[in-house]
């Protein structure tokens, strides 16, 4: 433990002092003879006796230019601007999963009116069964079709919005 005042060279402590860094005596206890040099102490100022267990008061340092540590901002809609590698990037992730998801909805609609004949010919009973006077694969295939293309159109669109709103969050945190 060091005396008050005492440099400990500790980080964002500050030594009180005459400004020249001269040392100034410490009057003695009972005598009036000096102790030894201390830092720390005004000139004809008495220095405090240390106290066990008592801690040097510590000072933060700042520094009053803080902003001028800050690097500027480059945006990451610049980086796609001017298609640098970083917005290349970007882009393709975009891309990829608009990719994904056009793929994943034509399979699905494929999968859907290419299933139909093949389950009209596995159970040849749906084939007579009649919807208001029209075979049911004739009125499947030339009507009821349409509203899942409409439904598969609206997922497709709902999710690609969902996905474009994704990557302006993610270009805006940047």
């Amino acid at each position: 433990m060091t005396p008050r005042g005492t440099p400990t060279g500790r980080p964002g402590e500050t030594p009180t002092g005459p400004p020249d860094g001269t040392p100034t005596e410490t009057p003695g206890k009972a005598s009036g003879t000096t102790t030894g040099k201390t830092f720390g102490t005004a000139p004809g100022a008495a220095a405090e006796e240390p106290r066990v267990g008592r801690r040097a008061r510590r000072t933060a340092v700042t520094s009053p230019r803080t902003a001028a540590a800050r690097r500027p901002r480059y945006p990451a809609t610049r980086e796609i601007d001017e298609q640098t590698g970083l917005g290349e990037v970007y882009m393709r992730s975009l891309l990829r999963t608009q990719f994904r998801l056009a793929l994943f909805v034509c399979t699905v609609l494929a999968c859907v009116v290419g299933g139909l004949p093949l389950l009209f010919m596995l159970i040849p009973e749906l084939r007579e069964v009649e919807l208001l006077g029209v075979p049911l694969p004739w009125a499947v295939l030339a009507g009821l079709i349409y509203p899942a293309f409409v439904l598969g159109a609206w997922l497709y669109v709902r999710q690609a919005e969902r996905n474009e709103r994704h990557f302006a969050e993610l270009v805006e945190r940047r």
